[in-house]
């Protein structure tokens, strides 16, 4: 046992040892050799069976590893711990133990050594359990990768694993790679052909090959394939992969194994078909031909085979749509498959459809080139479909029958014409919608292929309706049937229009009417050659009886049952058109159906009404005289009846068209005739007088009370004054030309008319002169056109204009012709017309009158008056000859403050620019661009009518309006070119008003196109502007500039290849002092900066951030907030490049960017500046990592900086008026706030990265922050920064300890104490790091503060900081334990001050004394010397309170010690002694008491007389000198000192003593006597100086007792006064005096020197006795103080016992015995048992003596 016991302790010693070079390894390379030499053997030790050694090796390790975790770098014996890891004979705990530490090595090794030990690693997993072979695994792993291989796999001796040997271990290694490779790992490039073609061999293992290779393999060689687990698991990642998508066979291998293996799982299904998807999706062309017809037969095998789960089956359908996307040539010929789906697509469920539908959508592109039979076939299958009740199926065959075919191909237009009438929208719309859009005009080759030939498709439609007539498929109306329902019809009726327009040579319409109007002529060309005969024969095919009939009569035999059964305006009017326009052959086919046209007259619509009367009048027109005359009276007589106005109407309208085309004949005639110069023949006076007649009735109806019948008699009475001279008088009385143009006049501007009323009456007025080349009122009624401006009515001026350019011309006008027949274009006005064109006079008129009106309204009119002039009458030599007033006119309207005056008069420029010859050009560029840039104008007249501000205060008239085209021109002047300034008012077309009929009349898209390829030479020079002022505040501005972007670049990219140049202009502008380019350029820049590469302009960043950090506090707060956009996306561009992936960019960017942000960023003094830089450093501190480290010294104190400015000031406010403790709680709280914040936690990343190269650099600004710093913040922060510093590179850190302790020093006393507290706690972990002498520098001066500074800030400083060091570097404290340990001492004794509650420094010292010394009685003896003279020091202090406190340790270490021996004792009472002269200090009591103490304790030693050490008689003297003193709390510690030290040394001062004390007794025995009932509000003072009388007394009586001498000539002076007094207070004190009394008494009696035998006086004695016995009765009987009836008796006993010794009981009389038996009687009852048994002893011994 005993030897066992020794072996232990020896195994510990040497284990201690370890220890011990452990702690003294200072550098890497020492604990690094220390620890290769006894890790081993350390480790062995835990198989020791002593539980001691066990606890002892784990403790060792603990710090082992906490050594070696901070210091990556030191090796372990890795070698030498796997040869022990091998060890069969080994404990478990071992090995548990030994591969912790092989764990912790092998990645440390160099990749050599690794690679090395690699083998041995595979040799130890051999029969280790399951956990430790993953973690040796782990390790291998990455090690195979940098080991070197054999050249020759086969030789396997040369292997370096010989694994040969090893069936286990390779298992292991093999499911362990395979699991490794299935890790998601994000690192591996899965596009690596040598990684996918692994993961295929591991999902199919190896396939034997018909090949020569595939026989060679051996049979134990094959790899199986793995399970379908793990398939699951690799599809995911084939699914990532672009290669594996090209990898074939394998691919295809892949997904027939999922789809149709034997194992497969519905999970696994559904991966293999995303694996198809991507296939389909990513595989590249050359690579995906093979593989298509096998998909293909793979999914339709799955699609026929596998019906359980929807889902699946959706996507193998998407997957085929996806095939045929991307091989369209794999379907063409099979149309079975279409037709499979489209079945599928009638039966599968909801969900099912969905993706079938999607896939036959994506089938369709597939089969866009069929031919013959093929084509025929689809034709059917289509066909078949449309009639369908699934709506899916219709709209699917929808989409095959509009893209399969050509847009000619004549069957399937016609099955979209069915669709078109389908009641469900989804079909009837995409139908409607393929019809009705007529192919781009973009191919010139094929445009007479974009639709049917007319002819063709109305007999095919001929066909099928005779065809339909037949079948059940007949639509039933009524009592008629139709060959369609009416929507197929209709849309069949239109449909033949547009092939008509389109045979015609136009291009097709079928949106408005008045559109389809526009190309009558042409088609009226198309319809005369083709009824002459001139069209194409059909094929031979179409029946006989077809061929006869004329195309044209068959379109409008359908038009004809279309109308009478169903109606509808289209119809009306391509039945009006058809007929309008080749009146002579087809009218006559309507003479005998007038009644069912007038029918057609009473409908309820009144377009239809008026389309009506049209026909009307053209079927009319081509009858004769008689029957004209006839259907006129007819007509007259409807007008009068009263009961339809629908009728009335209708008729009227047809009067007025009937006379009109009448005369227009008749002007015909009278034309050819006058040529034949025959004589006049052409109108019968009988016919004057009907025209007359029926004219006025007309007019009659002028006054009618319907409106429409206004504006029917109006139409009217224009179509006739439109084709000759009205047959009316032209004044006087009833019903007269001038009448007439007064009536209509008036109605243009009255507001109870309708705006349709107004248009009529307006172009009335504008057709009189054009008829009538005589027309009187022809000025008049110009003059009145122009007058009747109104508000607003801008569409009514675009009508006036019209008006006023006809009635200018007169006769000339266009608006003479057959609009049926001719266009305006091809119009030619006879040659021998008289004219009546009084253009210049107008022109006059609206330039000099109405353009500079000062009614903006009237200026608008006049605007678009001139511009309808110009337009229409570009040739006329009054608008050549006038072009530079025309273009100052439209120039002084650009200023005008509503848009839409400026687009006209900009649009008006454009015009007149290109009517001018060269010179004319060159002389309006010059005016127009010198107008635009000195913003000369027209000033407008005020006159009682002029309207200011307009439209509120928004535009002011100041040329605000002219802004758009100022810039528009600076633009054009800065490329040198002015004349461009056209080009752009052309593209800068943004009012609606150009999309309405009228506005869309001028053409300007047309002039906008041109103008847009005329400027792409300038691309390269506007493109920056024109980038900027897409973004312009002014609306008007930015609609005009995109408009302009929008129409130049049309390529998206050219942004990026201008990049630079967009960004230099818009850097240069962005402190433009203009603040609205100012704002523009900001929001271009927040535009341009998202989601483009920076690369090429890092450089450029800095410049941007500082610009936009100015503009940022710009004046104008819009501007601001587009700083602040621009910003953000700055912000977080530049976040994104500065990620480590970045690489050399990364740095760079960190590199110009962080100086600006940190210089002009975090310092800002607009908050939202600062904010921003600080979010983005956070953002840039987290992606860029490890670049951060050469810019830290820069970074860190910049951010330190920043902690206090971005803290509200209002904490600062908060924490001045707080409390002291709400000021410390408050500011805590703040100083955590801190270390939480991005700007720390920014600062703490960047910490990660230091070391000494950057040391050096950031060291001296810290220590500079340190000093200068302000705000709680930054003084935590770098506090903060400093303890990392010292934790995170305490070597590096070691030669700049000292800089930063003094930095730190200054700190230490501030007058925050969470400051102080934060520097403390950084001091104690610097001091760690720094250099001794640095160390000590700072003890003494800490230790200078401590003792010379008397402000607490001070004292408290020193004791937090040597706190600090104690706790957190205790080894520093310990090696200057003789500077901190006396200072802590001393600091123990601090004397709290009440007040303030400032016990915390004196327990923070008391720790810091605790931690470091073998008890206090210890610590004092090994420090006695340092105590002493840190103690006298205190003693010495200026500052009472300091001496008070080195009295108190004083006090403390004579206590502690017991006794004190020379020299130190003679030094301590000196030093105490000195302490007492002069005046009366508080803590002064600590000096007496200290004096006592040494005193009592060391009174032999002061016995003797030593050199140095004061003699008794001296300290007895100072002290009773202090007992004089007036304060009498101090009096009582003097008095209680003097009693002390008298009763130690049994000096006899007595009768000193009693010359103090007496007085105060008796002066106190006087004033209780005489004090009568206090005063109430002296109550308190009363009370409290009553105690203190109480505590003197007893004090007294206490020295008294103490310092009684056993002296024979003082007792003998003293004995009766003394023992009188104490009588006298018994009787008379309170029961703490009488206790005080009694004990005084007490000891006067112990050494009353009459009792003893030399010194007897009985005399003396019984006069003694007879005071003391008749007073001590009361205390005896005192019942309420049990402590007074005790001590009573103890002063009786000793009293007896005396007697009994000295035998002088004759001294005490019978009077006294009989006062004391009595009393004692009375003790018989008493409650205390003890005390009745002592009296009862007392009293027998007192009876005894009678």
């Amino acid at each position: 046992m005993a030897a066992a016991a020794a072996a232990a302790q020896d195994e510990l010693n040497q284990l201690e040892r370890v220890f011990l070079r452990l702690g003294h390894a200072e550098t890497d390379e020492q604990l690094q050799n220390i620890i290769s030499k006894f890790l081993p053997p350390v480790l062995l030790k835990l198989s020791s069976t002593q539980e001691g050694v066990r606890k002892k090796v784990m403790e060792l390790l603990v710090h082992v590893n906490k050594r070696i975790k901070s210091r990556p770098k030191i090796q372990l014996p890795v070698e030498t711990l796997l040869v022990q890891y091998q060890d069969p004979s080994a404990v478990s705990f071992v090995t548990n133990f030994t591969i912790i530490y092989v764990k912790m090595g092998y990645p440390r090794l160099p990749v050599e050594k690794q690679c090395e030990l690699a083998p041995t690693l595979l040799t130890a997993m051999e029969g280790k359990p399951q956990p430790q072979q993953d973690s040796l695994m782990h390790l291998l792993i990455p090690t195979l990768f940098h080991m070197k291989y054999p050249a020759e796999p086969l030789k396997a001796a040369a292997s370096p694993f010989n694994l040969a040997e090893k069936p286990k271990t390779v298992q292991l290694l093999l499911d362990f790679m395979l699991d490794v490779l299935l890790m998601p790992y994000g690192v591996i490039d899965w596009n690596n052909p040598a990684i996918i073609n692994k993961m295929y061999k591991v999902y199919l293992g190896d396939i034997p090959l018909k090949t020569k290779e595939g026989s060679v393999l051996k049979p134990e060689m094959k790899r199986e394939s793995v399970s379908t687990r793990v398939k699951l698991k690799i599809v995911p990642h084939l699914l990532r992969s672009r290669q594996a998508a090209e990898t074939f066979p394998a691919n295809i291998q892949v997904v027939y194994d999922g789809l149709f293996g034997a194992n497969t799982n519905a999970k696994l299904r559904s991966l293999s078909l995303q694996f198809v998807h991507h296939i389909c999706i990513i595989c590249p062309e050359s690579k995906i031909k093979p593989l298509g017809p096998m998909l293909l037969n793979g999914l339709t095998k799955l699609i026929n085979e596998y019906k359980e789960d929807s889902k699946l089956l959706s996507m193998a359908y998407s997957a085929v749509g996806k095939l045929s996307s991307r091989m369209p040539q794999l379907f063409t010929k099979d149309i079975a498959l279409v037709q499979q789906f489209f079945e599928a697509l009638c039966k599968e469920d909801a969900d099912t459809r969905l993706a079938i539908q999607e896939a036959l959508s994506m089938m369709v592109g597939a089969y866009t080139n069929l031919e013959g039979a093929q084509r025929t076939l689809m034709e059917v299958l289509v066909a078949s479909y449309l009639i369908k009740p699934e709506v899916q199926v219709r709209q699917v065959a929808v989409k095959f029958a509009s893209t399969v075919f050509p847009p000619n191909h004549i069957p399937s237009r016609y099955l979209l014409l069915l669709a078109a009438g389908d009641p469900r929208e989804e079909v009837h719309g995409e139908a409607q919608q393929v019809l009705r859009t007529f192919p781009g005009k973009n191919e010139k080759e094929s445009s007479r292929k974009q639709m049917p030939l007319f002819p063709e498709m109305v007999h095919y439609i001929q066909d099928k309706a005779s065809h339909q007539m037949k079948t059940p498929a007949k639509y039933t109306t009524g009592t008629a049937s139709l060959p369609f329902n009416p929507a197929t019809f209709g849309e069949i009726v239109l449909y033949l229009r547009m092939c008509l327009a389109h045979s015609a040579g136009v291009v097709p319409t079928s949106q408005s009417l008045a559109d389809m109007q526009d190309q009558a002529p042409a088609i009226g060309r198309y319809i005369r050659n083709l009824m002459s005969g001139n069209h194409v024969s059909l094929s031979s095919s179409s029946s006989s009886k077809s061929v006869e009939t004329n195309p044209v009569h068959t379109y409008i035999g359908l038009l004809q049952q279309l109308l009478t059964n169903v109606g509808g305006l289209p119809v009306m009017y391509c039945l009006l058109e058809v007929v309008s326009v080749y009146p002579e052959k087809l009218a006559t086919r309507f003479v005998d159906k007038m009644d069912w046209i007038k029918s057609l007259m009473n409908t309820n619509k009144e377009e239809m009404r008026e389309l009506a009367a049209l026909f009307y009048s053209v079927v009319l027109s081509t009858m004769s005289g008689d029957e004209l005359r006839a259907s006129l009276e007819q007509l007259i007589k409807m007008t009068k009846d009263n009961h339809s106005p629908e009728v009335q109407h209708g008729s009227l309208l047809a009067l007025g068209f009937t006379i009109g085309r009448y005369l227009a004949k008749g002007k015909c005639r009278t034309r050819e005739l006058h040529n034949a110069e025959q004589p006049n023949t052409a109108v019968m006076p009988d016919q004057e007088q009907l025209i007359k007649s029926t004219t006025e009735t007309i007019g009659s109806f002028l006054d009618s009370t319907s409106p429409f019948l206004v504006v029917a008699a109006c139409t009217a009475l224009g179509e006739i004054g439109r084709n000759g001279p009205l047959p009316i008088p032209s004044e006087g009385p009833g019903f007269t030309k001038l009448q007439l143009v007064e009536s209509l006049l008036a109605r243009i501007p009255s507001s109870k008319e309708t705006n349709k009323m107004k248009e009529r009456a307006i172009q009335t007025l504008g057709y009189f002169p054009v008829g009538d080349e005589d027309f009187p009122h022809q000025k008049l009624l110009l003059q009145g056109l122009m007058d009747s401006v109104e508000a607003k009515q801008i569409e009514l001026q675009f009508t006036v204009g019209e008006a006023i350019t006809s009635a200018a011309v007169g006769t000339s006008s266009v608006a003479a012709r057959d609009a049926w027949t001719v266009t305006e274009e091809e119009y030619i006005p006879p040659s021998d017309l008289k004219g009546n064109d009084v253009v210049p006079w107008v022109l006059d008129l609206i330039l000099n009158k109405h353009i500079i009106s000062p009614n903006p309204h009237i200026r608008q009119a006049a605007c678009i008056w001139l511009l309808s002039m110009v337009k229409k009458l570009s040739t006329h030599k009054a608008i050549k000859s006038h072009l530079k007033d025309i273009q100052s006119a439209f120039v002084s309207i650009l200023s005008d403050s509503d848009e839409l005056s400026q687009d006209v008069a900009s649009k008006g420029l454009g015009l007149i620019y290109e009517l001018g010859s060269e010179e004319d050009q060159q002389e309006l560029v010059t005016t127009l661009v010198d107008t635009l840039m000195t913003g000369k104008r027209a000033k407008h007249e005020m006159t009682g009518e002029t309207v200011v501000f307009q439209g509120g205060l928004s535009k002011t008239p100041d040329g605000q309006g002219l802004s758009t085209y100022k810039e528009l021109c600076s633009l054009a002047s800065d490329l040198n070119q002015p004349d461009l300034v056209y080009k752009f008012m052309n593209l800068a077309n943004h009012h609606a008003m150009w999309n309405s009929r009228k506005g869309a009349a001028f053409g300007f898209n047309v002039i906008a196109a041109k103008a847009g390829e005329q400027l792409a030479p300038f691309l390269p020079q506007l493109l920056p502007r024109l980038y900027r002022y897409q973004f312009d505040p002014n609306v008007g501005i930015r609609q005009a500039m995109t408009s302009i972007w929008n129409a130049l670049v049309t390529d998206k990219t050219m942004v990026d290849k201008y990049m630079k140049e967009i960004l230099e202009d818009l850097i240069c502008n962005l402190t433009s002092s203009l603040w609205r380019i100012r704002e523009s350029s900001c929001l271009a820049l927040n535009d341009l900066l998202r989601g483009r590469s920076l690369d090429d302009i890092i450089d450029k960043l800095p410049e941007i951030w500082e610009i936009l950090f100015r503009v940022q506090d710009d004046i104008k707060e819009t501007v601001r907030k587009a700083a602040d956009l621009a910003l953000k996306t700055l912000s977080k561009v530049c976040v994104k490049m500065c990620e480590p992936s970045k690489g050399a960019v990364g740095q760079k960017t960190i590199a110009v960017l962080l100086p600006c942000l940190l210089d002009k960023g975090i310092v800002s003094t607009v908050a939202e500046v600062r904010s921003l830089s600080i979010n983005t450093l956070v953002k840039i501190s987290k992606s860029a990592g490890s670049m951060l480290k050469p810019h830290a010294p820069k970074l860190i104190p910049a951010l330190l900086e920043s902690l206090s400015v971005l803290e509200p000031q209002v904490l600062n406010y908060l924490s001045l008026c707080a409390t002291e403790q709400e000021k410390t709680a408050m500011d805590s709280a703040r100083l955590n706030a801190v270390k939480s914040s991005p700007m720390m936690e920014t600062i703490n990343m960047s910490l990660q990265y230091l070391d000494v190269s950057v040391l050096g650099e950031l060291v001296p600004r810290l220590c500079e922050l340190i000093k200068s710093g302000v705000g709680l913040g930054t003084k935590g922060g770098c506090a903060s920064v400093i303890v990392s510093l010292t934790t995170q590179c305490p070597q590096d850190l070691a030669p700049y300890s000292g800089k930063l302790m003094s930095a730190l020093l200054s700190g230490l006393t501030d007058r925050n104490s969470v400051i102080q507290k934060s520097f403390a706690f950084a001091m104690g972990h610097l001091v760690r790091t720094s250099r001794d002498t640095s160390t000590e520098k700072l003890l003494h001066k800490l230790s200078s503060w401590y003792m010379e500074k008397e402000e607490p800030v001070y004292r408290t400083g020193c004791a937090l900081t040597v706190h600090s060091m104690g706790r957190y570097s205790p080894d520093v404290v310990k090696s200057h334990a003789k500077h901190v340990l006396p200072l802590a001492f001393l600091g123990m004794h601090e004397v709290p001050d009440e007040e303030k509650g400032e016990k915390e420094n004196s327990t923070l010292w008391t720790e810091v004394w605790q931690e470091n010394v073998p008890g206090t009685q210890g610590g004092i003896r090994l420090y006695m010397q340092e105590l002493i003279t840190i103690t006298q020091k205190a003693l010495q202090s200026q500052s009472w309170k300091m001496k008070a406190q080195g009295a108190a340790a004083m006090a403390s270490i004579a206590k502690q010690t017991g006794s004190l021996v020379p020299p130190h004792l003679g030094i301590v009472l000196s030093a105490l002694l000195q302490g007492l002269p002069g005046r009366t200090w508080t803590g002064k009591e600590e000096l007496l008491k200290a004096i006592a103490s040494v005193v009592s304790a060391c009174n032999a030693e002061l016995q003797k007389s030593v050199p140095g050490q004061p003699p008794i008689s001296d300290i007895v003297q100072a002290v009773l000198k202090e007992c004089r003193k007036e304060n009498l709390k101090y009096k009582m510690v003097a008095l209680r000192c003097a009693a002390g030290v008298l009763q130690a040394t049994k000096e006899d001062r007595f009768q000193e003593l009693a010359d103090i004390v007496f007085p105060m007794i008796k002066k106190d025995s006087l004033e209780s006597l005489g004090t009568g009932l206090p005063k109430h509000d002296e109550e308190d003072e009363e009370t409290r100086e009553k105690e203190l009388q109480v505590e003197s007394l007893i004090c007294a009586f206490e020295t008294l007792g103490k310092a009684w001498p056993r002296s024979p000539e003082t007792q003998r002076c003293y004995r009766q006064d003394f023992c009188k007094l104490m009588c006298d207070r018994l009787k008379l004190s309170t029961w703490k005096v009488q206790l005080g009394v009694l004990q005084a008494m007490n000891a006067y009696f112990k050494g009353l020197l009459l009792f003893d035998k030399e010194h007897l006086d009985p005399v003396a004695l019984t006069e003694i006795l007879l005071e003391t016995c008749s007073s001590i009765t009361h205390s005896l009987e005192n019942k309420s103080y049990t402590s007074i009836r005790t001590e009573a008796l103890t002063v009786i006993e000793l009293l007896l016992t005396k007697l009994q010794e000295t035998q002088q009981w004759e001294s005490l009389t019978p009077e006294s015995t009989e006062h004391l038996i009595r009393s004692l009687s009375t003790m018989a009852s008493d409650s205390r048992p003890e005390l009745q048994e002592k009296a009862f002893i007392l009293k027998k011994t007192l009876e005894s003596l009678d």
